[in-house]
């Protein structure tokens, strides 16, 4: 019977430096084979040109390298580009490349599918049928970074965590992830220049407190009423505004860093006064910036832009408390790849 290949990029370099030395190998045949696994991001084996023929073949015979396949890749008018991301298994994931005129960021995925049930989202109707590897998440930035530098001229500057799924349901992998991309022994990057986006998990965020991440935190929040949040974030009855609150109060005296709040208005549901009045004082609860974000419609139904007067209500009694406030436009809507439009329809 034939025995299944390990997947080679779930070995630390301790474990490969182990493997070597068993083999009769030298130790720091495993940092090379580190190397181009994680830095180089090699795709086989045989991509490995400073390590013997002989010890490729013993690898291959070993070891298998699940990558990524960039199986469609979309652009849009505004020069978005959405990656339909092929895993080794045949399931797929989005990820997206957002250019602006100083920065490229990538949106990625950590989920296949979404753990949550927000009424509002594509991604939330697809089930949640696995958390990605640590190596899947870092694939994505890798083919983004390489995008970035092919379209743009440029490598990539910043990711988010805004993908499909709850990244705080898979919080180990996208750890580990994070490590990966913020080493010098991966793609190098500053972790103030990662944001992870959650839609919500009060003893989550107070473990990534207590864990001292050095990346930034965006909460989806769109609505500082617990009935409401409820009927269009049903999760929010099992984690309610209350715990959120104190788990970011508690995040902030760990961390002394502002929160993001991702907060899009819709029509009949959080654009009257009250709303404004219960988000602004949820505001003031811990240093913070609002990201308002244009909402993207995924049918017909009840979920309707707010008119521009109710936006603009948001953005006064914001500004009039001192908490800063961006809108922000949407990308890749010709192409699904706005916020809440990831499902896989590429």
């Amino acid at each position: 019977m034939a025995t299944t290949k390990k997947d080679i990029r779930a070995l630390t370099k301790e474990q490969l430096r182990e493997f070597f030395e068993k083999q009769g190998d030298k130790a720091f045949r495993g940092n090379q084979v580190y190397e181009w696994l994680w830095q180089k991001s090699a795709h086989s084996f045989d991509d490995m040109t400073n390590v013997s023929l002989e010890t490729r073949q013993m690898l291959e015979e070993n070891f298998v390298i699940n990558h990524i396949k960039v199986d469609t890749m979309q652009r849009s008018n505004d020069g978005t580009v959405k990656n339909a991301v092929r895993l080794h298994d045949g399931l797929i994931v989005e990820s997206v490349l957002i250019p602006t005129a100083t920065r490229t960021t990538a949106c990625v995925s950590s989920q296949v599918g979404c753990s949550l049930d927000c009424k509002f989202c594509a991604t939330a109707r697809l089930k949640r049928m696995r958390n990605l590897n640590p190596d899947e998440i870092y694939d994505q930035v890798v083919a983004i970074d390489n995008e970035s530098k092919l379209y743009f001229n440029r490598p990539l500057s910043n990711i988010v965590f805004m993908g499909m799924g709850e990244p705080l349901m898979n919080y180990n992998n996208v750890i580990k992830a994070i490590d990966k991309i913020t080493s010098e022994e991966g793609l190098g990057m500053s972790p103030k220049r990662i944001t992870v986006s959650t839609s919500g998990v009060p003893k989550m965020i107070k473990k990534m407190a207590d864990d001292e991440v050095k990346f930034n935190l965006a909460v989806s929040l769109h609505s500082a009423i617990d009935e409401v949040r409820t009927s269009i974030m049903p999760f929010n009855e099992t984690f309610p505004l209350e715990d959120l609150r104190e788990a970011l109060e508690y995040w902030y005296a760990k961390t002394k860093r502002k929160i993001s709040y991702e907060y899009v208005v819709w029509n009949g549901i959080n654009d009257s006064q009250k709303d404004i009045d219960a988000f602004v004082k949820f505001c003031k609860y811990v240093p913070c910036k609002v990201n308002i974000i244009e909402y993207n419609p995924i049918d017909d139904g009840e979920f309707q832009q707010a008119s521009s007067e109710a936006l603009e209500n948001y953005i006064a009694s914001l500004e009039k408390n001192r908490i800063v406030v961006n809108v922000r436009r949407s990308r890749g809507k010709d192409i699904d790849a706005a916020c809440g439009q990831l499902a896989n329809k590429s």
